[in-house]
């Protein structure tokens, strides 16, 4: 009897290890055939859509390291086929976090994804950089330097332009971006309207770290991804970091350095 009733056990534990087992490979298969078809990093460049000219592809490509090797921001451009259904922001920061763009400790990678079947652009920003390339600097580059010329065509133009103006951000500091054309309207109306309120947050941003600072005492320094408020972070050619041959490698190839981003950036359409 006794024998028979451990049979049963056994038997009924067996099966439940055995639906348990099911689920999850159920779970993992669907999250499977939902998961974008991402690209492979294969170089600061992934041109997956075929839109970037050579010309265009060599020229930036050269600034993308010369900016690599002085600051140690990892700034890739790429262009993909189809958002897979789903909307630039959500693509973008799932392919950000599979690359894993940027330092581990400082995080300072960035995205610049296009989509030309959707007319979808996307910069994506990692979390140390959010308190320089801001949201708000981000879609005015997106609106004032990349759609006009993807919307007219010129992807290779676009390309560079924005990518001028995003490296303009990542290393000069504000009181000097802000008097320079290249990041401003071309035609001056629109961001003559937004300008009174770039600078506010500016503002707004300096003051609150500034504030922070103070009270954090000395060498406490302002701490980025533990939340309470803004950062600003002014890499540059004199900040330190990574410098040397040219990008996180391994075996003579090309890869992320660990990095992350939590979302921040701009969306845009053309």
């Amino acid at each position: 009897m006794d024998a028979t009733i451990a049979r049963r056990e056994a038997k009924a534990h067996g099966q439940a290890l055995f639906a348990s087992a099911l689920l999850l490979w159920l779970v993992w298969l669907a999250a499977a055939l939902g998961a974008p078809a991402y690209p492979e990093l294969t170089g600061r460049i992934v041109d997956a859509a075929g839109i970037i000219p050579a010309e265009t592809r060599a020229s930036v490509e050269q600034k993308l390291i010369d900016l690599e090797n002085k600051s140690g921001v990892q700034f890739v451009v790429a262009s993909v086929p189809s958002l897979d259904g789903g909307d630039a922001e959500s693509y973008a920061n799932g392919l950000f976090r599979r690359w894993k763009l940027g330092e581990t400790k400082k995080n300072n990678g960035v995205l610049l994804l296009i989509a030309p079947n959707e007319r979808k652009v996307r910069i994506e920003v990692g979390y140390g950089l959010e308190g320089t390339l801001t949201d708000a600097l981000a879609k005015v580059i997106i609106v004032n330097a990349i759609a006009p010329r993807f919307k007219a065509g010129d992807f290779g133009g676009g390309v560079a332009r924005g990518v001028d103006d995003i490296i303009t951000v990542l290393t000069t500091d504000a009181s000097e971006w802000q008097k320079k054309p290249r990041v401003r309207d071309d035609a001056g109306d629109v961001i003559d309207q937004i300008a009174p309120l770039i600078i506010f947050l500016i503002f707004v941003f300096v003051f609150i770290s500034i504030v922070r600072s103070a009270r954090s005492g000395p060498g406490g320094g302002l701490r980025g991804g533990g939340g309470g408020g803004p950062i600003i972070f002014l890499p540059g050619p004199s900040s330190g970091g990574w410098s040397g041959g040219g990008g996180w490698s391994g075996g003579g190839g090309f890869s992320g350095g660990g990095g992350s981003s939590g979302g921040g950036g701009a969306s845009g359409e053309w």
